[in-house]
């Protein structure tokens, strides 16, 4: 017998089978051979959450949370972060390889020829209150972009689905930007096309009555290495959403509204909010002792420690880390950065913490340095989808691309009534 299979005995019935392993997987599919009679529908899987199922074969990221290790195509974060810009780490992850020279010239050209967003969004965005939460509007706007180019609908054409990435590679940050100001009251600022990809963000967000925006180099710099750590993230929650609607084959901008709203929740996108909401309670130092106990007796969580994925130091926190201390030279010391480093520096030696392998992730750092740079707590998710937005578009591409993929239908366990008879009101008990 091959080594490369696995046999199941079915104890019900004293059938046996034997299944292939492929790449340390099964398919689920085999097991429906398995069953107690003919009409018996045969073996499912029952997996909430997700938590042991793989839905799809996938090239672009690899994760090992033991070992505290990602890639994007087979690069580790941290040479990435160090020495790429976003828009070439997004080249990467949608295309499979880094570009050249001259691709990445003409790539981030064809990108900032499409930040301008069509005229009817800036109409839509006046119709939404100022207090509208940034992640809602920016979902709503994102699906509206659906109205505006009918021709995304054709996905299994590669031509018109790389004019549909540009356009969200373009678009999403300066939607992003106006989502902004509106909130403010402000007016809008267009994109600026001459600048670099975090540049142009910045200049949309911050610009006044100057003629030119200068961004300091060392917050973009920031802001672009944050998106490169949050391009993509293998199967979460999003990327996830973004696979099942795209299975449908609905158009890219329905599709990552979809997403966006996914992303929108707080177990989700909304960690590093939550990290700042914590810092500000602990408030210094000096409470951090009593603010872990709590922590130990479960009057409250520790915000920003622990993954689903990681049982080690997440490597992105490792890199925002450092970032956290350049950005700060800028903007001048944020308080809280003593408060997080102390709390982190206790959790990393107690051992309730190392333990239970609960160590500082992506969120612990990056709310500080998203606060330093002037933004507000509401709109840190919305850079995350910045971020995630050649993630997203990637899994979506390889979707579509993949043989093996039909539209997203998963299977349930149903525990309801048998079948029963209708019973006429006037006869039906309390």
């Amino acid at each position: 017998m091959p080594e490369d299979t696995l046999t199941i005995t079915d104890n019900r019935t004293g059938i046996s089978c034997t299944v292939p392993v492929k790449n340390g997987a099964i398919r689920a599919m085999d097991l429906r051979q398995l069953k107690t009679s003919p009409d018996d529908f045969g073996m499912v899987t029952y997996d909430p959450a997700f938590m042991n199922t793989a839905s799809c074969e996938s090239r672009i990221t690899f994760i090992d949370g033991d070992k505290g290790i990602l890639q994007y195509r087979g690069y580790p974060i941290d040479q990435l972060a160090e020495n790429c810009t976003y828009l070439e780490v997004a080249y990467l992850v949608l295309h499979g390889e880094l570009p050249t020279e001259s691709q990445l010239h003409g790539w981030t050209q064809e990108v900032a020829g499409q930040t301008a967003v069509p005229e009817g969004i800036e109409r839509i965005l006046q119709g939404f209150r100022q207090d509208a939460h940034p992640m809602s509007v920016l979902a709503s706007l994102v699906a509206a972009l659906s109205t505006f180019y009918p021709e995304a609908k054709n996905v299994h054409d590669s031509a018109v689905r790389r004019v549909q990435i540009l356009r969200l590679l373009g678009q999403l940050p300066t939607l992003a930007a106006y989502t902004y100001r509106h909130s403010l009251g402000l007016p809008l600022v267009p994109p600026d096309a001459s600048l670099t990809y975090p540049e142009n963000f910045l200049s949309m967000l911050w610009k006044k009555s100057e003629p030119y925006f200068q961004a300091n180099p060392v917050l973009a710099r920031a802001l672009d290495v944050l998106f490169i750590l949050h391009a993509d993230h293998e199967q979460n929650c999003s990327t996830n959403a973004m696979r099942s609607i795209g299975s449908s084959l609905a158009d890219p901008y329905m599709t990552m509204a979809g997403a966006i709203a996914a992303l929108s929740g707080p177990l989700h996108g909304g960690a590093n909010e939550e990290v700042l909401k914590m810092l500000d309670v602990i408030g210094s130092t000096d409470h951090i002792p009593a603010y872990v106990q709590k922590v130990k007796s479960g009057e409250c969580k520790l915000m920003g420690f622990g993954h689903r994925v990681y049982k080690n130091y997440d490597p992105r926190a490792r890199i925002i880390k450092r970032i956290a201390e350049q950005v700060f030279e800028v903007t001048g010391r944020n308080p809280k950065l003593d408060i997080a480093l102390a709390l982190e520096k206790i959790a990393l030696e107690d051992e309730y913490f190392v333990k239970r392998k609960l160590y500082p992730n992506v969120d612990f750092y990056s709310g500080i340095i998203y606060q330093a740079m002037g933004f507000q707590p509401d709109i840190f998710t919305v850079l995350f989808a910045i971020g995630r937005n050649a993630g997203w578009l990637a899994q979506w591409q390889e979707l579509l691309t993949d043989p093996a993929q039909k539209i997203a239908r998963p299977r349930q366990v149903f525990l309801g009534h048998a079948r029963r008879d209708f019973v006429p009101i006037g006869q039906r008990g309390a």
